[in-house]
């Protein structure tokens, strides 16, 4: 049996404005400080219909090497609600095929996997009516993106990506995402990290209640920063090569890394001036295997 109409949900790209390490607990995780917002680049997870046990396949551009197995963040995900699911509400708690589009870069610092679970979470609970309120205790023990990648709106994370609150009201500014096609491993970045200082002291980051132009946007952004990117930039020198090529683009207000790495991201006026930068970087991208995307911010909050 298949659906007719397949269920499907998005799982939106999830990009770091800033990112601060603000301490580090005693079991070792690291506590931030970190503004996320979602870019309309997204995979695809679908319900292709019942099975005998949860399975996964995966396609997409990005979908080769994945390994369907029982570490795939999706299948955890699909289980967990699974579990959680019958044994709180005894739903018709049933096991299905899922597919996995993958059009995100792998470790790449967009929250891929982690948007996935999400996605995963959001479409099984509606499929199963499972109450929305017990999502978010499962996404904790998946990931620390996880969280905010379940409702997919702006949200300032804090903790260690667990206690989330509103961010500003965005403006319609243009977003460019570039993937230079390199793998970063985040525990090394994090053990750069504590080589290179580790945790700085600085006064929490300001945020206004709404921006009302990409640029008064920047102005709070330049006063923040990403805490990752150097010691990322140690691992992966060509995350400066992006960097600087997104920067010299035509009306670019700010280049950053996202996350830990190697996606960066430039901020433009409107998403119509991103779209043409990525027009100019074109030729470069396409002779380099960068991967890349242009235009806003999703604003909508979790699609599926």
């Amino acid at each position: 049996m298949t659906f007719p109409d397949a269920p499907q949900a998005t799982a939106h790209a999830k990009i770091n404005l800033f990112l601060h390490i603000t301490g580090r607990r005693d079991d070792g995780y690291h506590l931030l400080d970190s503004l996320a917002v979602f870019a309309g680049a997204a995979d695809r997870i679908t319900l292709e219909g019942p099975g005998d046990t949860m399975s996964l396949t995966i396609d997409g551009p990005f979908g080769q090497g994945l390994e369907a197995d029982d570490q795939n963040l999706v299948l955890r995900a699909a289980r967990a609600l699974q579990t959680k699911a019958g044994t709180a509400f005894n739903g018709l708690t049933e096991s299905f095929r899922l597919k996995l589009e993958k059009n995100l870069p792998v470790a790449s610092g967009i929250g891929g996997g982690s948007a996935d679970a999400a996605a995963t979470l959001r479409l099984l609970a509606r499929e199963w009516d499972a109450d929305q309120a017990i999502l978010f205790p499962i996404a904790e023990k998946l990931g620390a993106d996880v969280p905010v990648c379940i409702a997919q709106r702006p949200a300032r994370m804090q903790g260690i990506g667990e206690i989330l609150a509103p961010a500003p009201v965005l403006p319609d500014a243009g977003l460019l995402l570039v993937n230079p096609g390199v793998g970063v491993s985040t525990p090394e970045v994090f053990r750069a990290f504590a080589a290179g200082g580790g945790i700085t002291e600085r006064p929490e980051a300001f945020l206004p209640t709404r921006w009302d132009s990409a640029e008064a946007m920047v102005a709070d952004l330049n006063a923040t920063t990403n805490d990752l990117q150097a010691p990322a930039l140690s691992q992966c020198p060509v995350i400066g090569t992006v960097l600087a090529s997104i920067g010299s683009l035509p009306e670019c207000l700010l280049a950053r890394m996202s996350g830990s790495g190697a996606t960066c991201f430039g901020i433009f006026p409107n998403p119509d001036s991103a779209k043409n930068a990525a027009q100019v970087l074109n030729e470069q991208s396409a002779r380099l295997g960068w991967w890349t995307w242009a235009g806003g911010f999703h604003h909508t909050g979790s699609s599926i």
